[in-house]
């Protein structure tokens, strides 16, 4: 009972925190405040109040659409919310009350809020990635499954591998093949999962992405659309979060 109590209120933590990490997909590139005004709608700027800011409930109640002026409320909203709920709760049914399961939430929660910018902005803000590779690094040093070398080498196997084939890239197709916010996204990455699971994650993320690139290519009957390669780098490393020790194991022992 208690397990199930626990696992409820880590559900309903994530979902609080994804409403957060909603202002923060709309805010940030604005470069406008996370923290002041409060929780507003971007159409009318009407406050919300807190009864219609409940996190998923309100989406429903209010059938998507605003009190006051009656726009849409993008689908994302909820999404982000119950997303980042199931992924704190699975993290805890995985790795249980532990350190590395609050510290993969705190990642988890930043790989959404980028994906989501990356998807909507085509951009992955330094005030996301920077700060929290330092942060990564320093939790390091209190996490048993993940040392400081092996973050730091986690930093340079994810910035490093990601740079050098953006310079491969440019240089072989004569245009930016790889922006830098990719880069330290990889950086980021590293920081919280060290080298073999950054490196995995990577994999993962190029895997995924060129699956996704050629059914683009198909919808569109062959004209090249920009596809973000941010969210399936995040992918890849949320794979690699619940499995990837597996798959390297399996890996190892073909």
């Amino acid at each position: 009972m208690i397990e199930i109590i626990t696992g409820i209120i880590i559900f309903v933590i994530g979902l609080v925190i994804g409403s957060f990490s909603n202002v923060c997909i709309y805010r940030i590139p604005r470069n406008e405040s996370i923290i002041h005004p409060g929780s507003h709608c971007p159409q009318c700027s009407k406050p919300i109040p807190f009864y219609d800011n409940i996190p998923v409930i309100s989406y429903i109640l209010l059938k998507g659409k605003c009190r006051y002026c009656g726009q849409p409320i993008p689908l994302q909203y909820p999404i982000v919310e119950l997303a980042t709920g199931l992924f704190y709760l699975a993290l805890y049914l995985f790795y249980g009350l532990q350190l590395i399961a609050i510290v993969y939430m705190i990642m988890c929660t930043l790989l959404i809020i980028i994906s989501f910018i990356d998807l909507k902005e085509r951009i992955i803000p330094d005030v996301l990635s920077l700060p929290f590779m330092a942060i990564g690094f320093i939790l390091s040093f209190f996490m048993k499954s993940l040392s400081p070398i092996d973050s730091l080498l986690g930093i340079l196997a994810g910035g490093g591998s990601l740079l050098i084939i953006a310079i491969a890239g440019t240089y072989l197709f004569k245009k930016e093949a790889m922006g830098g916010g990719d880069i330290k996204l990889g950086a980021m990455i590293g920081a919280f999962l060290g080298w073999q699971l950054t490196l995995l994650s990577l994999f993962l993320g190029f895997f995924l992405g060129s699956i996704i690139g050629v059914v683009v290519l198909i919808i569109n009957k062959g004209k090249t659309d920009i596809v973000p390669f941010g969210p399936f780098i995040a992918l890849g490393a949320i794979l690699s979060i619940f499995w990837g020790q597996a798959i390297i194991h399996w890996y190892l022992m073909i």
